[in-house]
């Protein structure tokens, strides 16, 4: 049987609350009855207690404060608030504290006693086979093998949102991993009931985590903080299905978080060819970048190549696209899209697919070596083009010619090596490829509109 008490100030409440309820129906015993909380924890230390039945507002201590020293001296006992206040801060506030249910004594009736009772109970011994995972866990090893995970769909979502949900409200109450919320599930998972309630949310989803027996709690919590982000946006249906992620998947993103960076932009082949673009998502799902890994490689297209594969509208539309960008299912078709931009450029411009690859891998290598003394001759030559089939086609590429593209690639990398730098002036026009410092100054002052002294003295503000 369930021994509980009954705590409130008011005489008529405490005793009609004790008699209206058949409690052996329930497997409960009433073991005593206090007006206050002093009494009520003399009474706890006098007779053994499972379940707590007390007021929230009473003379003295409440019913919160003494939910709170009542559990710091007994752990094991469970709480359920009598209260007046329908509120759900109220509400959340008890169950903060450790409360596994509340009840609104104005609502409570005979029609609704079995209800109330029965999800109280049903609570009670979720609450017993709990603590065999808290147990273990102090021990350092969880008792579930799975648990749900609750992912915020945005910065704004309401951890408040999850005590709503009756099977949190009778369930082991979640615990925190960096952004995500968890429950462990000591029970085998019910995935339709799961998905039901998670539908019932606003601003989270819920995916199940398996493989968790002999993982150590402190692991759990790491793996899911570290490793579901990755394992989530790379997850079969994206962000809005209920997917099942096992343990390893989430330390095999730990593992890759350290590797070599990954890059989208070093080679554009993909741009040009399907069987490139193909290899490259191969690739991605194979490797795994973070989604943050993706996002600012995409950026740096869009920065690197409007103006020369994507006209000022595309580019501004891709950006804007990339902001509702999820998951990878997400991402794929973006990268098709930037694909076809650069192929409709290139059929713009009458270029053939090797031409368009050759302008491409000038481009790049000008911006790699515009420090040095590169030529339009020499790059011609890398890339494989004769130098007058080669200055035509990138004019025509580039909009200018080759000299004007290096030298604003030149003054960019000036630009980065006042602000980063306290190199003087001479020697930062020698290390952006210039070789004359009064030629760079004068140049500087043309495009930017400012001395390159006043440059490093503003910050970089120009007027």
């Amino acid at each position: 049987m369930i021994r509980a008490i009954v705590v409130d100030d008011e005489k008529l409440v405490r005793k009609g609350f004790i008699s209206m309820i058949e409690w052996e129906r329930y497997g409960i015993v009433i073991a005593g009855e206090a007006a206050d909380a002093k009494s009520a924890l003399a009474l706890l230390a006098a007779v053994p207690v499972d379940l707590m039945f007390t007021d929230i507002t009473m003379p003295g201590q409440s019913g919160f404060e003494l939910i709170k020293q009542a559990r710091l001296q007994y752990p094991r006992l469970q709480a359920v608030v009598l209260t007046c206040h329908h509120e759900f801060d109220y509400v959340q506030e008890a169950l903060r504290l450790g409360a596994i249910d509340y009840i609104v004594k104005t609502l409570f009736e005979l029609d609704n006693t079995d209800e109330v009772m029965n999800r109280i109970v049903e609570r009670f011994r979720w609450e017993l086979e709990s603590r065999k995972g808290e147990e273990a866990k102090e021990e350092g090893s969880p008792s579930a093998d799975a648990a749900v995970v609750f992912v915020p769909e945005s910065e704004e979502a309401d951890g408040k949102e999850l005590y709503r949900l009756p099977m949190i409200q009778r369930g082991p109450r979640p615990m925190q991993a960096g952004r995500y919320w968890f429950v462990p599930l000591p029970e085998p998972l019910h995935r339709t009931e799961w998905q039901q309630e998670a539908d019932k949310l606003q601003g989270w989803s819920a995916a199940f985590v398996t493989g968790l027996t002999g993982r150590t709690a402190a692991e759990i919590e790491r793996a899911l903080a570290d490793g579901m982000d990755a394992a989530l946006f790379y997850a079969d249906g994206g962000l809005h299905a209920m997917r099942t992620i096992r343990y390893e998947a989430l330390t095999e993103m730990e593992t890759k978080s350290g590797a070599a960076p990954f890059r989208i932009g070093d080679r554009l082949t993909w741009m040009l060819s399907s069987r490139e673009f193909r290899s490259l998502a191969q690739r991605i799902e194979s490797e795994r970048p973070s989604p943050a890994t993706l996002t600012s490689e995409a950026e740096m297209l869009l920065r690197e190549w409007q103006g020369l594969l994507l006209a000022p509208g595309e580019a501004d539309e891709l950006a804007a696209q990339m902001r509702s960008l999820r998951s990878w299912a997400d991402w794929q078709p973006w990268l098709r899209r930037f694909a076809d931009c650069a192929q409709r450029r290139m059929v713009e411009l009458s270029l053939s697919k090797e031409v368009m690859q050759c302008l491409i891998g000038a481009v790049q290598l000008m911006r790699a070596e515009a420090g040095s003394r590169i030529n339009q001759h020499e790059v011609a030559a890398r890339v494989g083009m004769s130098r007058s089939y080669f200055s035509q086609c990138f004019a025509r590429f580039a909009g200018e010619s080759f000299g004007e593209v290096l030298r604003g690639m030149r003054i960019e990398r000036a630009k980065k090596l006042l602000l980063e730098t306290e190199e003087p002036i001479y020697a930062v026009a020698s290390l952006a490829g210039f070789d004359d410092d009064k030629y760079f100054s004068r140049l500087f002052r043309d495009r930017v509109g400012m001395l390159p002294t006043d440059f490093r003295t503003s910050g970089g503000k120009t007027v």
